[in-house]
Parts: structure tokens; C-alpha cells; sequence
């Protein structure tokens, strides 16, 4: 297997892996060990500051069990080594922490027909998913935005258990992977707050336009800029019709001088489910965040789990409108 990232999510997720006795191991990553890093990464001490995180790692891993062999990759995984990197493993597990290295390593596993197991966290949440596994739905049938990049751990700061707890269920779907038992996470996403305890599993469908084809991996920002479109065409009428309520699932609404007070809700993702009823089935719902992802994730949770029917994506979100606003 190999794992790209060895920060929070690749600690836990390489030492279940040794535990269990995975043959091989390839470890990515291009960073050293920080003392901030110890609080979420428990993979290494404080003797280990300083030191790359490939060589730590190996060195913890290989004390673990002998009998694993671990492969250092001491770089970042790019569209121009990433098909070499995964060329000698069966799949990958995404333990990284932006969307430019997401987007790559989806590419080349729907290039090379590997699977990858998808983990991601922010502050008290976390996600976990398999993509492109048995013809289901790749990265990009989920998040296929021009998005800007959301702020990482080191940033807005993340409970330092959680990356443990996703990790835990990212090592669980490597193994179920590897022995082919039990039910995937494929063409389902899970979503864990630890806030509230709560955990939510919704479908995602496999949409033919996110595909790529062979040898075609482009990296992040190549794809973004491909995706900078002009503002949705439909925006302008769905302000102008009195039947379209704007739903804001940001854990935080910050005042916007865009949508119409009196037809915008705000209702954090992570309480959706209990505010659903209040939401009108007879109008059109235009939901949106800061980067138009966790608004498709809400999207897909309201027609899927839901039965809505009339549900809108801003895609882009407000960072995108904010940019459009800034340049006029």
C-alpha cells in the first residue's frame, strides 16, 4: 500500500497497517518533524523533532514488525512522479492534507485502476470514503470544483485525537480491502463529529464528467484553473426569484452583501439533519459555504437521504463570489 502522508492521518493508519502485517509499505511525504506536530501525530516523540518524517516513521514501523518492509519516499507527490510512486502497489490511502495532492493521487488511481482510501479532518470533523473501486465513483464525482484551498490544521487547529479516530477507519478499509471482507465505504461517504458524537454515512454517485482517462493526471491548480468559470448563469435569476431560499452550511455565517436576508438560512452541515423538516420541499434550495464543498456534501445528503428534488450547488461558494465581487 501506499501511503501519501505520514502527518496525522498517516501515523495511526501506518502503524495498524505494520500491526496487522502488510507486506509493503511506501511512505510520502516531504516534511520534518515539528513539536506542533505531536499532539495529533502520534507516530513520533519529541526526540524525533527535526528528523525527516519518511525516516522516523520507518523506524518506529519497522520496530513494530520486522517482518514489513517500508519504503521512504522523502518528496511530495506531484503529477509528475505520482504514477511511478503508486506504479508498485495495489492501492493508496490519501493521508494528505491540501486539495492539489488529493486531485493527483485520484488521477492516478483512476489512470492506473487502483482504489484509494480518502481520510480528511477539519477542527472537530472528519471524512472518510474509498473512491474508484470496482467502477465506483472517483474523487472528483464528489468534489469536482474549482475550489480555493480550505485552511489546513496548522491553520484553524484540529482535535488532536481525530486524526486517530479517521485513521482508524481508513487502516479499517485498507483491510477490508486487502481480505475482501465486509461492506466499503465505496460510493459512500462517512462523515464523524466528534462534537456531537454523531456519524452520518450519504451516497455519492459516479457522474461520467469527472472521470479521467489514462495518463491524463493534471495537478490542483491546473484543474482549478481550467474550472475558473464565470459565476453560475443562473445566479442572477435564482436572487431574482422569491421562491429560491439560500441555505448557508458554514459552521460560522459571516454577513455577505450577495443573498437576500429575509430567503437565507443558516444551518451548519453538521446539524442539517435536525433542521431538515424546517426546510420547505416546495421551493428551490440553493445551498452554499465558503468553497462549494461542504455545500455538495449537503446537497447530496437533501436529495439523497431527504427526497428533495429542487436542491442547487453554488459551485465555488463564496470564496468565488468574493473574488468576482473584488474585481469588478
Amino acid at each position: 500500500m501506499l501511503v501519501v502522508g505520514a502527518g496525522g492521518l498517516g501515523c495511526p493508519v501506518l502503524q495498524y497497517l505494520a500491526a496487522a502485517g502488510v507486506g509493503t509499505l511506501g511512505v510520502v511525504d516531504d516534511d520534518v518533524v515539528s513539536l506542533s506536530n505531536l499532539q495529533r501525530q502520534v507516530l513520533y516523540a519529541t526526540a524525533s523533532v527535526g528528523r525527516r518524517k519518511v525516516d522516523a516513521a520507518q523506524e518506529v514501523l519497522q520496530a513494530l514488525n520486522p517482518d514489513v518492509t517500508v519504503r521512504t519516499y522523502a518528496e511530495k507527490l506531484t503529477a509528475e512522479n505520482a504514477a511511478q510512486l503508486l506504479a508498485d502497489y495495489d492501492f493508496a490511502i490519501d493521508c494528505t492534507d491540501n486539495l492539489k495532492a488529493r486531485y493527483v493521487l485520484n488521477d492516478a488511481c483512476v489512470a492506473a485502476g487502483k482504489p484509494f482510501v480518502y481520510g480528511s479532518i477539519h477542527r472537530f470533523e472528519g471524512q472518510v470514503a474509498v473512491f474508484n473501486h470496482g467502477g465506483g465513483p472517483t474523487y472528483r464525482c464528489l468534489f469536482d470544483e474549482g475550489a480555493a484551498e480550505p485552511p489546513n490544521c496548522a491553520d484553524v487547529g484540529v482535535l488532536g485525537v481525530l486524526p486517530g479516530i479517521v485513521g482508524a477507519y481508513q487502516a479499517s478499509e485498507a483491510v477490508k480491502l486487502i481480505t475482501g471482507i465486509g461492506e466499503l465505504l465505496s460510493g459512500k461517504l462517512l462523515m464523524l463529529n466528534t462534537l456531537t458524537n454523531t456519524q452520518r454515512v450519504i451516497k455519492i454517485k459516479r457522474r461520467a464528467e469527472s472521470t479521467v482517462a489514462p495518463n491524463d493526471i493534471r495537478s490542483g491548480s491546473e484543474y482549478h484553473s481550467e474550472l475558473q468559470r464565470t459565476l453560475p448563469p443562473a445566479l442572477n435569476q435564482w436572487l431574482q426569484d422569491p421562491a429560491v431560499l439560500f441555505l448557508d452550511v458554514r459552521d460560522i455565517a459571516s454577513e455577505n452583501s450577495f443573498f437576500p436576508p429575509d430567503r437565507t438560512r443558516h444551518i451548519p452541515l453538521n446539524q442539517l439533519a435536525g433542521y431538515v423538516d424546517e426546510l420547505p420541499q416546495d421551493k428551490t434550495i440553493v445551498v452554499f459555504c465558503d468553497t462549494g464543498r461542504t455545500s455538495r456534501v449537503a446537497v447530496q445528503l437533501l436529495t439523497q437521504q431527504y427526497g428533495f428534488t429542487e436542491v442547487e450547488n453554488l459551485e465555488g461558494g463564496m470564496n468565488r463570489l468574493t473574488k468576482s465581487e473584488n474585481k469588478n
